[in-house]
């Protein structure tokens, strides 16, 4: 048995950890947000900008090379840092909807999630099917509608998008004064302060004095022509009035969202988001095992592994699996138990990541992320534990839908260009399925979006040295079949025009068909065939339902 003193120090360190993912649409500002996070909490020395251009500063999160070349992030990335007595761990994730299930195994990592909105294009489609996957899993939510030094929707009309196509609540923790050139800064609600926006070369601001009186500043006076003074108080005696009141067990049941308004590119009203974030976010909590919850605090270790990425150091091709600490103390080199094989294995070369920078770590608590390198066993999924009695189902599987041939350029790679590819199917960047009656000469290959071949073919050309050609399929819409039906069996029953019979990597029957009208048109004719969008085991019912 623990002792008392080692058991409040676990509570300790459990109370200051906050573990949480930033999710947006492509170009919301999410990794710009991510940057300007890391540099008040020290971790880097200059924020990065987010570009395509070689010459310019790359970001922390943004580490793979296509990254830099394409300017947009195709792979989540782990961010441990400090803050105050904080001990943050931030999970960047891709905003482009091609790697969705990149992001929707991060969301199983964490305890809650920053929504970046565009202040002009509001609530755009990837924004809107990340929020239905942290919905369904019950995250927290907080709002970051970035941008607000140009022109944009009006955060009023913001706001009622928020509530009338999200379905949340929303209160807002400041209240822009103005938009577009006459963005002239903050007011902070809940403390009566008011923070001017002075934009300055780098990136920084300058606030002015603050004020407790809104009523009778003179700032206000200063910087506001009287009719926007008058229209700013009018809006916030408004918001007293008739808008949501805060309410943070609503918040942490998922049913309001805190909303705040600034700049990420100016680094305006992020230090107010990232202080009332982590006084506001909740600490890591207890997950289900069945109906068991396992409590953080419970002295038996255990995480699951929610990312495996190879090659993040390209001057030595290992592998890392990245453990969320779900309960118990993690001490490098422990031995735990691998639940899905049933074996002893020793958590050795523990590792705390920063993008692709790593390092030794000795010690880590529930909500951490660590990194294990070199071991091969752990697999996407698996849980390692003390306890037997437990073993972690979290992560989904989505069906595919784009498809292609991927072949070898250079067949004196050949060995290259097969080990490369097992990797990139072991991290599940792209899933691997076999044709009924299929001689299996090129590897056919799934994804959810096709930028995912991309990624494929440019990491197995710049980290294995193996060039390939990519020939597109035609279907687009995947199906497992039901325990009980073969692929034989399948095989001899009609199938619709461009149909095709399939199993993926376990052995599992796929039907693949051309497009929705060819499915209801198979289950029309042959309603016995059961069809699943999801192999049986692949997600919680409930994530399973937040369907791309």
């Amino acid at each position: 048995m623990r002792e008392a003193g080692g058991f409040m120090n676990m509570e300790s360190e459990i109370g200051r950890r906050r573990t949480f993912a930033i999710i947006s649409h492509p170009d919301a500002g999410k990794t710009t947000l991510t940057e300007k996070f890391l540099l008040y909490g020290g971790a880097v020395q200059l924020a990065g900008a987010v570009t395509g251009k070689k010459k310019d500063r790359a970001t922390a999160s943004d580490w793979m090379e296509l990254e830099k070349q394409r300017g947009i992030s195709v792979s989540s990335t782990v961010l441990q840092f400090p803050y105050d007595n904080y001990c943050v761990n931030l999970l960047d994730t891709p905003g482009h909807e091609d790697f969705s299930e990149d992001t929707y195994r991060v969301l199983t990592a964490v305890d809650a999630a920053i929504m970046v909105i565009d202040a002009a294009k509001g609530i755009e489609a990837q924004t809107r099917k990340l929020f239905e996957v942290c919905r369904m899993r019950g995250l927290p939510i907080f709002t970051f509608v970035n941008k607000c030094e140009r022109p944009g929707k009006g955060p009023l009309a913001l706001l009622d998008e928020i509530e009338s196509v999200l379905g949340l609540g929303a209160y807002p923790m400041n209240w822009p004064m103005g938009d577009g050139a006459q963005f002239h800064g903050l007011i902070d609600r809940r403390r009566r302060q008011a923070h001017f926006f002075e934009a300055t070369a780098g990136g920084r601001h300058r606030a002015a004095e603050v004020s407790s009186d809104l009523a009778d500043d003179a700032l206000l006076r200063e910087k506001l022509t009287d009719s926007a003074r008058t229209q700013l108080l009018e809006e916030i005696d408004m918001l007293e009035m008739a808008g949501e009141e805060f309410d943070r067990a609503a918040v942490m049941e998922g049913r309001l969202t805190p909303v705040f308004f600034g700049s990420a590119l100016n680094n305006f009203g992020v230090r107010l988001l990232l202080d009332d974030f982590l006084a506001l976010a909740p600490a890591p909590r207890s997950r289900k095992v069945d109906e068991t919850a396992i409590d953080p605090a419970r002295p038996e270790f255990s995480g699951f592994v929610f990312k495996i990425q190879a090659n993040m150091d390209p001057q030595h091709r290992d592998r890392v699996a990245f453990i969320r600490i779900c309960s118990g103390r993690f001490s490098r080199d422990m031995s735990v138990l691998h639940a899905q094989s049933g074996k002893k294995i020793r958590l050795s070369f523990a590792q705390r990541v920063f993008g692709r920078d790593r390092e030794t770590q000795d010690e880590a608590w529930p909500g951490d992320v660590i990194g294990i390198a070199g071991n091969t066993e752990l697999g996407l999924g698996d849980t390692v534990t003390e306890d037997p009695a437990i073993l972690y189902r979290e992560l989904p599987r989505f069906p595919p839908e784009c498809f292609a041939y991927l072949r070898n350029e250079d067949m004196r790679n050949y060995k290259r260009f097969r080990a490369g590819l097992e990797q990139m199917l072991h991290e599940k960047v792209v899933q691997r399925f076999h044709l009924a009656g299929s001689a299996d000469l090129a590897p056919f290959l799934g994804a959810v979006g096709p930028l995912q071949f991309d990624v494929v073919r440019f990491r197995l050309e710049s980290e294995y040295r193996a060039t390939t050609r990519l020939e597109p399929a035609s279907w687009t819409v995947t199906r497992w079949v039901g325990e009980g039906v073969t692929v034989d069996q399948l095989g001899a029953r009609f199938l619709p025009s461009g149909a095709a019979v399939a199993t993926d990597d376990d052995g599992r029957p796929v039907m693949l068909f051309a497009d929705e009208w060819n499915l209801r048109y198979f289950n029309d004719k042959q309603p016995e065939i059961p069809l699943h969008e999801y192999p049986p085991e692949s997600a919680p019912k409930s994530l399973a339902r937040a369907a791309i």
